[in-house]
């Protein structure tokens, strides 16, 4: 296999915005787009894959040399699903609550493809250092997609972050102005649909200052 590539620095870098997992790849959309209805769930869902994301990057780029091609897909799946067997049986241990929000999201993460694109594009061809800052980098980039996703919705949906009131607190007439559909579905795809839309505008300015 290969072994040139990005340095470790520029996979921890583009992950985070460069090649954001959210907003410039679009990948793993049924996670963000089911949990942020609330900070706690995202960030808890954040968690989750950046653990099985590290882990997966470290044992990949380590039996690296000694992986055949054709079983390349079937291997990633197997360590993916061993750490995600982890982090959701630590999750009903010890956030049993959470856990039974977020459902069956967390063992969806087996499937997720960002985790699986990782392993793909820089563990199986890199060394372990370098596979940590791309799981770190990407992690980062998600833990960002989501927490932006959630915070738009959860303020406007309840007026609280982290379930902490902020504002339209039950009781008071601003609790009128509370805008509920973002905390169900449809509000979950407008919100994807305009955050994307602002990360492509300020994309397209800063490459127009990079090339003035």
């Amino acid at each position: 296999m290969a072994k040139d590539g990005p340095t470790a620095l520029e996979r921890f870098i583009n992950g985070i915005l460069p090649e954001n997992p959210v907003y410039r790849q679009i990948l793993g959309m049924c996670p963000i787009l089911a949990v942020t209805g609330s900070m706690k769930n995202a960030m808890t869902m954040a968690s989750a894959v950046a653990f099985v994301l590290i882990c997966a990057n470290i044992v990949v780029s380590l039996i690296r040399n000694i992986l055949q091609p054709h079983l390349r897909i079937l291997v990633f799946t197997l360590t993916i699903a061993t750490f995600v067997t982890i982090a959701d049986k630590v999750l009903a241990a010890f956030m049993y609550d959470t856990s039974k929000q977020l459902g069956p999201y967390i063992p969806l993460i087996i499937v997720n493809c960002l985790i699986i694109c990782r392993c793909e594009v820089c563990a199986a061809k890199q060394s372990v250092g370098t596979a940590i800052a791309d799981a770190v980098g990407n992690s980062i980039g998600f833990a960002l997609g989501l927490a932006t996703m959630a915070t738009v919705r959860e303020l406007l949906a309840t007026g609280s972050w982290f379930g902490m009131p902020l504002f339209w607190q039950a009781g008071t007439p601003a609790e009128a102005y509370r805008w509920s559909l973002m905390g169900l579905a449809p509000g979950a795809f407008f919100t994807l649909g305009a955050l994307l839309g602002v990360a492509n505008w300020v994309g397209e300015k800063f490459a127009k200052k990079q090339t003035a």
